[in-house]
């Protein structure tokens, strides 16, 4: 979701999207932000809806239409802080939630559940992705005693939160879910069993750049977005073997996203240097992503029998 003074970062988070593996990747924004945003890329599919003349809940019809195409919705990048903005941003997270969708959260929609931590608490299937800042206001907005060692606090936070999974960006990413026993009301929402409960923590210290772009996080929130999307394949039943709970989707996703991303910067790091800018990030996802879990027998680098790529 964006708006115009923020373009690039809702480019970056739906480029990379595409860049990971996605088929389609939707920009949802006000339509003084979409003539830039499809200047970038032909292949991004751009929905100038979100006026501000128009109530958030006359658009709600158009929404649920939109999101029930989607697999997974990313909310934050270039959003602002404009109140209709917020009001939409507040109203796609709601359906969302109606559907059960996996969600992202990341930039302004952090400060957005910041003021309304009503919207996203309880809901697992949520993953936030606060910086150093970012987490700092929501570990307050959560009322995180500040005396708990910082290695701890996302644990704190996500059970504060409901079980929201956190990954909290830094010198190492910290990705945590803790979400205590489902009550009935909470296991309706989201799809799980009644009373289950998930502890989980990972640090991440896979080897990243040593400059770090701004708009790395948007990178962060569209691999971490595709990956969910791909758990929500699987939750349905395209593919595997269903093994894995949906409760486990979000952290799963969050720490190959962050491998993936932290990668993908040491690679065009590598190559640029101190010149480096989020855009030349985009063509090392790929490659980041077939270091770290390969490609497989068919994947992308393997010769053909006949010799060709």
């Amino acid at each position: 979701m964006g708006k115009l003074r923020y373009t690039g970062a809702p480019f970056f988070a739906s480029i990379s999207a595409l860049r990971i593996g996605a088929d389609l990747s939707h920009v949802i924004c006000s339509p003084t932000a979409a003539g830039a945003i499809k200047s970038y890329s032909p292949d991004l599919i751009v929905h100038p809806i979100l006026r501000e003349d128009k109530a958030s809940e006359e658009l709600r019809s158009t929404l649920d239409s939109l999101l029930s195409r989607l697999h997974v919705l990313i909310v934050g990048p270039g959003l602002g802080r404009e109140d209709y903005m917020i009001s939409h941003a507040k109203l796609a997270v709601t359906i969302a939630k109606e559907r059960g969708m996996y969600v992202v959260l990341d930039a302004d929609a952090l400060w957005m559940i910041g003021h309304d931590l009503a919207l996203i608490r309880g809901y697992r299937r949520a993953v936030l992705t606060p910086n150093v800042m970012e987490f700092k206001r929501l570990s307050e907005n959560v009322d995180i005693d500040p005396k708990i060692p910082p290695e701890e606090r996302a644990m704190h936070v996500s059970r504060a939160l409901g079980g929201v999974t956190v990954l909290e960006k830094g010198g190492s990413d910290i990705i945590c879910t803790n979400t205590g026993e489902a009550s009935k009301e909470q296991a309706q929402l989201n799809k799980i069993a009644e009373g289950e409960s998930t502890e989980e923590r990972v640090v991440v210290d896979v080897p990243g750049g040593l400059k770090r772009c701004g708009g790395q996080g948007d990178i962060l929130s569209g691999t971490v977005g595709t990956i969910m999307a791909w758990g929500k394949c699987y939750e349905t039943g395209a593919f595997g073997d269903g093994s894995i709970p949906p409760s486990r989707i979000p952290l799963l996703a969050a720490v190959a996203g962050s491998m993936v991303t932290r990668t993908a910067s040491r690679r065009a790091f590598s190559k640029q240097g101190r010149g480096l800018v989020t855009q030349d990030m985009l063509p090392e996802i790929g490659g980041a992503f077939a270091e770290i879990f390969g490609e497989g027998e068919k994947g992308w680098g393997v010769s053909t029998p006949e010799g060709k790529l």
